[in-house]
């Protein structure tokens, strides 16, 4: 993992935007996200144990590039770029390919997250995140859920408001 402070540009999304300035794992967690490292013949094994511990029931995977979604592609990755929470936390496992997670840090600055294969976060419920591809343009990775499967959006500003958003602040005692 690689994360650093995102430096706004009129780039591409999909492209590094690197400030120069190194965020740590450490850092990460203290606003809530997690991050582990699985690679190996028991890679999925140690997956598994992780889902039983946080109690996640269910999982998918997902394709996201142009082969994969045809047409659709560059629509989609612009509406995952978009700001936005969930009600529930975030878990992704790249299983191939690699992409960019951009969270909010406590200063509401955009930290940038760059994921490979045999890499997980974990964003919490509430944490306002974007995501892109970068520029290979794919991703494979696996979703884990709590619950049935969903992916449903809150995009900001409309999620200000969200009692999510309200205990994800308090949690972390983040001052807005």
């Amino acid at each position: 993992m690689k994360a650093y402070v995102f430096e706004k540009s009129e780039e591409d999304q999909r492209e590094p935007h690197n400030s120069g300035t190194y965020v740590s794992a450490e850092d990460l967690a203290q606003i809530g996200v997690l991050y582990w490292q699985f690679n190996g013949e028991d890679a999925l094994d140690r997956i598994n144990d992780l889902a039983a511990e946080r109690k996640y029931k269910n999982r998918d995977e997902i394709i996201v590039s142009p082969e994969a979604m045809g047409p659709v592609y560059e629509e989609k990755v612009k509406s995952f770029f978009a700001e936005h929470l969930h009600e529930d936390e975030e878990i992704r496992y790249i299983l191939d390919g690699s992409g960019y997670f951009d969270v909010r840090d406590k200063n509401d600055v955009w930290i940038r997250i760059h994921l490979e294969r045999g890499e997980m976060i974990v964003l919490p419920a509430g944490m306002y995140h974007r995501f892109t591809t970068d520029a290979k343009n794919y991703i494979k990775a696996m979703r884990l859920f709590k619950e049935d499967p969903q992916w449903t959006p809150i995009n900001r500003p409309l999620a200000d408001e969200n009692q999510h958003r309200f205990d994800y602040l308090k949690t972390f005692n983040i001052t807005v």
